[in-house]
C-alpha cells in the first residue's frame, strides 16, 4: 500500500488511491471513534444550520425593546445590566445573540424571562424584600410575608411561577403601578 503521512492530525487520500479511501471509509474498525471522514455536505448544511440561527438571533435582537434586552442581558451579566446605558444594552445583546444564538432565542422566547427580570427589579427598588437565607419574599414597606421559595429552586425562578397564579397576578400589578 505504500505509506501513509498525516499532516496537522489529517489524512489526506488521494482520488486515486481508491484503495485506501475503501479501507479507511468501509471496512476501517476504528471509523468514527478513532477518526472521522470528512463530509463537506454535512459540515456545509452544519454552517448553514448555524448561520440561519445566527440570522434569526440577530434579527430578533435587533427589534427588542430595551426593557426585553435588559431581562435577557440580566441571565447572562447580572446586576452589571443596571450600569449599562441604552446603547451599550443593545451592542451587548447583539454580541450575546451572534455567539450563542440558541440561548438567545431560547430566553426571548420564555415568558419567565421577563417575569424574572420584574421580580428582580422589585427587590432593587425595595418594593419586595428578600431574606437573607433566600427562602422567603416580603413586602418591603410592612414586612407581610409574599411567599415562601420552594426547596432547590431559584428564588426569582419561584417568584415569576408565582407572578402567574391568582394571587400573584395581583400582586405583580400592584408592583407594577409602583415602579412606574
Amino acid at each position: 500500500m505504500g505509506r501513509i503521512i498525516f499532516r496537522d492530525g489529517k489524512l489526506n487520500v488521494p482520488k486515486e488511491n481508491i484503495a485506501l479511501q475503501k479501507l479507511l471509509s468501509l471496512y476501517h474498525p476504528g471509523l468514527g471513534q478513532r477518526y472521522v471522514e470528512y463530509k463537506p455536505q454535512e459540515q456545509a448544511t452544519n454552517e448553514v444550520e448555524w448561520i440561519e440561527y445566527e440570522l434569526a438571533a440577530l434579527n430578533m435582537a435587533k427589534s427588542l425593546s430595551l426593557d426585553d434586552a435588559e431581562a435577557i442581558l440580566r441571565v447572562e451579566v447580572g446586576e452589571a445590566v443596571n450600569t449599562l446605558s441604552s446603547s451599550e444594552l443593545k451592542r451587548d445583546v447583539l454580541i450575546f445573540a451572534r455567539k450563542n444564538p440558541q440561548l438567545f432565542l431560547e430566553l426571548a422566547q420564555d415568558d419567565n424571562t421577563q417575569l424574572r427580570n420584574f421580580g428582580i427589579k422589585a427587590v432593587e427598588a425595595r418594593i419586595l424584600n428578600l431574606s437573607q437565607d433566600q427562602r422567603t419574599f416580603t413586602y418591603g414597606g410592612n414586612g407581610r410575608k409574599v411567599m415562601t421559595v420552594p426547596f432547590d429552586e431559584h428564588p426569582y425562578s419561584a417568584l415569576s411561577a408565582f407572578f402567574k397564579t391568582d394571587e400573584g397576578m395581583e400582586i405583580y400589578k400592584a408592583i407594577e403601578k409602583r415602579l412606574k
